[in-house]
């Protein structure tokens, strides 16, 4: 495992460094366009289409995305991720970023990195959990080797993809992979490129209301960047049939948007490592409408837009047939957060709030509400700084802005309706043993059945030949009528002068309740629940008859699962 988790580090590492390179070089080359200064805006529509027509014509028209994808792979399909997974991201999402779509490689390069484990996994042979563990190990790497942040790679790992049981063996191959993902940035990649910040002011102490104040914010700001995106894509998706027409569209929009507000194109890594650094002092406004305002509010009115737009663009960008995620949204427009509320606040008081220190700890607690990952946040701002200053901020201001969102949603906005329907695995540790479970593994037992019209003679001999106590009755087309249980039909047994009379409708009876083959295994627990019953039928979309499911069966392989969640290695 130590060899392997090597292996993988070192290819998802390697795969992060040259999709970085890449989409750097792009847009390098888009700046060196000669022709006009706003011959940039053409490039995210050509970004989109191109990307649109790769996964039609060449990837057979659909291309699951970013971290749900990956959830979805461990939850049901037994960890197991298509070989093209560890490529079409790469190219799809390069043509995407690197002309200008508004949106992060982080989700890419964390599917990459899965798809690398899994399918590494596979060539070794290894088992379910290990290969849930490598996956886990490219996506450390990926995320390490982007940020030049090794622990922030784990601490991401375990706090979104390993949402069951982690035991301390899971942290040294998580750690290995990491390290040499990061290794691989730092050894390749230009300082330039790397996203790296040196502080200039250090912690005070009686700032912390006002990190609390940020908190807060961050909270609701990161409510409205999920519930904006969502909308926003999904108005996009569905508002216009043809694909190719919508990303035209889609990409038009975002010509006008970054008109208006040009440090939207892209990532934004850039003009984020200005805000922390070199502050802000005035804008770039083609529309010379914030030339009326000081320079002072004309960035604090700038910045503000620039927070609530960024959901927007990011919504455009997906809808319209992009490849990217909303790490890199959700750290731009903590960013400019941070940035809007200090200098808002010291342009209203007697204030000198460190602006540089308020964008970084923004960037943690966006990201923490939009993500779900406040670990994750702290220490990948505390890694990009190169120390540990900022600790206690970013943990003030991390913890509470993902607690104000959990309070209205529970789960993260891409695996939100996922979750719901029990397709993937959350913190919930009962719950995710029972998504595990197949429903088509507990029905290898072969369950006899009688039409509706037979005689309780023919009943009786199918009883004779049978070891189950229970039956299903169709009716005249085969499809499910109803139940026969062995106790009920007791005294009548014993009582041969009366089986011809008898019909299998008069001792038929309808079931306490009715499965389905497609029902998630926690609505199928609650049935069972409700109705008291030991045998439950399970039909499909026709209603015909597939066979029982046993109560005892269902126990047997929660149990059997729960006991197989030890250590790995031993």
């Amino acid at each position: 495992m130590m060899v392997v988790s090597v292996i993988v580090g070192l290819v998802s590492g390697l795969a992060a460094v040259a999709l970085k390179t890449l989409v750097h070089n792009v847009q390098l080359w888009i700046e060196g366009i000669p022709v006009s200064r706003f011959s940039y805006l053409l490039f995210p529509a050509l970004g989109l289409l191109l990307t649109v027509i790769i996964i039609w014509k060449v990837l057979g028209g659909s291309l699951e995305k970013g971290i749900a994808m990956v959830l979805k792979a461990i939850a049901q399909k037994s960890s197991f991720i298509p070989l093209r997974h560890t490529y079409a991201h790469i190219i799809t999402s390069s043509l995407t970023v690197g002309l200008g779509g508004s949106v992060g490689l982080e989700a890419p390069i964390v599917a990459t990195g899965s798809a690398v484990g899994s399918n590494i996994a596979r060539i070794h042979e290894l088992n379910y959990r290990e290969r849930t563990l490598l996956i886990a190990c490219g996506a450390a790497a990926g995320i390490a080797a982007v940020f030049n942040a090794p622990i922030a790679g784990v601490i991401f790992a375990i706090e979104v993809l390993l949402t069951e049981t982690v035991v301390v063996s899971y942290f040294i191959p998580l750690i290995t992979a990491s390290v040499v993902g990061a290794l691989c940035s730092r050894v390749i990649l230009n300082e330039s490129i790397l996203f790296n910040f040196t502080l200039k002011q250090t912690f005070n102490y009686h700032n912390v209301p006002f990190y609390i104040s940020l908190g807060i914010l961050c909270g609701f700001v990161s409510l409205y960047y999920a519930r904006m995106f969502t909308k926003t894509e999904h108005t996009i998706h569905s508002g216009v049939v043809n694909k190719y027409t919508r990303a035209l569209i889609a990409g038009i929009l975002l010509m006008g948007i970054y008109f208006l507000f040009p440090p939207l194109f892209g990532e934004g890594y850039e003009s984020v490592k200005v805000l922390a650094t070199e502050g802000l002092s005035q804008v770039n406004d083609n529309t010379t409408i914030l030339s009326y305002l000081s320079d002072e509010w004309a960035v604090i009115v700038f910045t503000g837009l620039i927070v609530l737009l960024k959901p927007v663009v990011a919504g455009i960008t997906i809808g319209g047939g992009g490849n990217g995620g909303n790490f890199a949204p959700s750290v731009f427009a903590g960013s400019y957060l941070g940035f809007f509320f200090s200098k808002f606040c010291n342009a209203t008081g007697w204030l000198n709030l460190p602006v540089g220190n308020f964008s970084l700890v923004g960037m943690a607690g966006v990201l923490s509400g939009v993500m779900y990952c406040p670990l994750t946040g702290v220490f990948l701002i505390a890694e990009i700084t190169n120390g540990y200053e900022l600790f206690i901020p970013l943990m003030i201001v991390s913890s509470i802005s993902y607690f104000i969102v959990k309070q209205y949603e529970p789960f993260y906005m891409e695996t939100k309706q996922l979750a719901k329907e029990g397709q993937i695995f959350t913190h919930q540790k009962e719950k995710n043993i029972l998504t595990s479970i197949r429903l088509e593994q507990m029905l290898q037992d072969t369950y006899d059945s009688i039409p509706i019209d037979k005689s309780f003679t023919e009943l009786v001999e199918i009883i004779k030949k049978s070891e189950k106590n229970i039956y299903a009755v169709l009716d005249n087309k085969g499809k499910f009528a109803g139940i026969i249980e062995l106790n009920d039909i007791k005294q009548k047994l014993f009582q041969p002068e009366q089986f011809n009379k008898t019909s299998v409708k008069s001792v038929m009876k309808k079931p306490p309740g009715i499965l389905f083959d497609d029902e998630p295994m926690l609505s199928v627990m609650e049935k069972f629940d409700i109705s008291q019953s030991w045998y439950l039928p399970v039909l499909n979309k026709n209603r015909e008859f597939l066979g029982f499911l046993s109560k005892t069966k269902l126990f047997n392989k929660y149990r059997e699962i729960l006991a197989n969640q030890g250590d790995l290695y031993e």
